[in-house]
């Protein structure tokens, strides 16, 4: 390994073996350190975060789920940037973790090469402030939203699938995905992360909590 990829850490934080197994073959493939931690509990006792460092942490794990490791790491000053892994019935879950502190999520099973993109682009980036659209720009954005739209938006960013979507509203799923694709291109989201992330900088509570 290079000295710039022994600088690199990727804690791994996952009660599934055989995925913490798969993710070590394919951040060292990448030059990166791989640590490797099959609980919330044990990864905290150690909390041995290095400065040049990112977490792959899964949202559903026994003891402690990863909102609540997110959690207790924010509590303790761990300013480390945090990727959720997350199935998709966990979308809602993963929301919470965003509004917790999350820099962001990814769905399994994942595109090896999305991975390691977000994790390099994390990185790079630390957990520098990200450039959100001024607020008047996010309300011009969700103001060009139809009604059925904004429905829409929200069930998505809730993590509702898109046949339940098309049976809460009486539609179908693939009028659903063409109501959805639109949504992403004016609100100019290029994920469903990062469209949680504007709605919520927006001001919308999509899962519910008030």
């Amino acid at each position: 390994m290079t000295a710039m990829a022994d600088d690199r850490v990727v804690h791994v934080v996952d009660d599934d073996e055989a995925v913490r197994d798969s993710l070590q073959f394919l951040l060292e493939a990448a030059a990166f350190r791989a640590r490797l931690w099959a609980s919330g509990p044990a990864f905290l006792d150690a909390l041995p975060v290095e400065q040049n460092s990112c977490i792959l942490l899964d949202v559903r794990m026994p003891e402690m789920d990863g909102v609540q490791v997110l959690a207790r790491l924010r509590e303790r000053g761990v300013n480390a940037p945090v990727i959720i892994m997350t199935g998709h019935a966990d979308v809602p879950l993963a929301v919470r973790a965003m509004k917790t502190g999350a820099d962001d999520f990814i769905e399994k099973p994942f595109v090896e090469q999305e991975i390691l993109v977000c994790i390099r682009s994390h990185l790079a980036s630390g957990r520098a402030e990200r450039i959100s659209p001024p607020p008047a720009d996010l309300t011009r954005r969700l103001a060009g939203l139809t009604p059925r739209e904004r429905e829409v938006l929200d069930a998505v960013v809730a993590g509702s699938s898109n046949k339940r979507i098309g049976l809460d509203l009486g539609i179908s799923p693939r009028t659903v995905e063409i109501h959805r694709a639109r949504v992403m291109e004016k609100m100019s989201a290029r994920s469903l992360s990062e469209l949680v992330r504007l709605s919520l900088a927006a001001g919308l509570d999509p899962d519910g909590d008030r």
